[in-house]
Formats: C-alpha cells, structure tokens, sequence
C-alpha cells in the first residue's frame, strides 16, 4: 500500500503532511513504509479527517556531478571512513529494509545528483494528481535502491515518468526547459530556512515536525493526536 492509496476527498477536515525527503536517502524509503503502515492504522480507525499528503525536496549529496557513475558502495567508503565502515552501514539499512519490505541492491546503486529527479516530482505535483506524485517518488525510489538506475540521467528520469503514466518526450522536453527549477530551489531554501537538516522530515499542519523513519505506531500517535484536534476545532 502506498500513501496515494489513503489519501481521501470529503468535507472532513484535512490535515496535511509535507514530506521532506530525497531519493537517495535509504532511511527515506524506509520512513516511506513505516508512514503508510501508521497513516494506514489511523485511517483504520475513522477519526473523521482526511489527509493531504506532498513530497518537498532535500538534497543528501548536492555536490554530486549531473551524469555521476560513481559507485554507491565507493562514495559511502570516502563518505564514511572506509570500505569496511560503509559495508557495515549499508548491511544495517538493507536489514531494515528488508524488515519493511523493500528489496535494496546498494551493490549496484550509483551516485547520482538529485536536482532533476526533484524538478521531475515538483512537475507530478503540479501538474497530475497527489496520486501520481506519490506513484513517481515510489518509482525512483525503486530505481535507485533496487534498479541500480542513474536517476541523475534524464533519459532514465524520463523512463520512469514513463512507467508512472506521464508521456515520456514530454519529460524530455520539460527538462530542456528551465520550468520548477526556481520553485525546486525556493522550496530547498526554504526547508533550509524552517530548520530541516536531515531526512526524512514530517511536517504535519505546517507546526508538527516528525523526524526520520520512525515506527507505524509513532506516526499513528502524532498523527490520532492531531486528528483529535482537527475534529475538536471543526
């Protein structure tokens, strides 16, 4: 179940959760799983509200060169204090995402500068549904972490929008153009500027913050408690 599949429409209060996030962040994808798991319990319950949820850039590795084919495996070493250390590190999250149901192959992830696959998520929000922006942030997570894909490629980019509904030398042509690269930038200003220095983040009605890949429960908590306002103040 993805967050698309429990997002609803109706005159119930709304509570919105913006999700701070990059692509080639593993405790991402992760906290993307365990979000579900808890919005889905929450929902189960009937409280009365609807969610709103949206994805909202963070970039890991700004300094990535645009067409980067370094291994993962090979920067995490340089990042990380050596082969061993990053081996250990990547064997711990591939633990925990096996645990959550995703398949990691860091073996053959690349390096990749994120900015496009950003640009290509703002695009799905404008211009599609909720829907297809959470349908394109589970496909390049999927191509990053399981494909191996460089989704600092925009023909890649462009394949993935592709699979998600979008036509693909539409893509293309968005990416020759200079359009969300100035909204791309405003909103990475402005998670810096809100005090956001690590992913993943969740803001909840714009004053609840909620940081990295907690468990279902937690984000069930926050998310009743808050639920339980909402409906209070309607």
């Amino acid at each position: 179940m993805t967050t698309s599949d429990l997002s609803t429409t109706s005159n119930a209060p709304t509570i919105t959760v913006e999700i701070y996030s990059d692509v080639v962040c593993p405790w991402c994808y992760i906290g993307k799983r365990r979000f579900e798991a808890g919005l889905e319990i929450v929902k189960s319950e009937d409280l009365g509200v609807d969610f709103d949820i949206s994805y909202h850039p963070f970039q890991l590795d700004p300094t990535a060169p645009p067409g980067a084919t370094e291994p993962v495996l090979q920067a995490y070493a340089k990042k990380f204090g050596g082969a061993e250390q990053a081996g250990e590190m990547i064997a711990r999250v591939s633990e925990m995402a096996d645990a959550a149901g995703l398949d990691f192959n860091m073996d053959v992830a690349l390096r990749a500068n994120t900015l496009l696959a950003h640009r290509l998520l703002w695009l799905a929000g404008q211009v599609e549904t909720a829907v297809s922006q959470d349908a394109m942030k589970e496909r390049l997570l999927r191509a990053y972490f399981t494909d191996g894909l460089n989704i600092g490629d925009p023909e890649v980019l462009a394949d993935c929008a592709a699979d998600v509904g979008f036509e693909r030398q539409s893509v293309i042509n968005f990416f020759e153009s200079d359009r969300g690269a100035n909204e791309v930038a405003a909103e990475l200003a402005q998670a810096q500027s809100s005090g956001i220095t690590a992913v993943p983040t969740y803001v909840v009605n714009g004053t609840w913050a909620i940081p990295g890949a907690q468990e279902p429960e937690t984000f069930a908590q926050v998310l009743r408690k808050i639920a339980g306002e909402a409906t209070a103040d309607a």
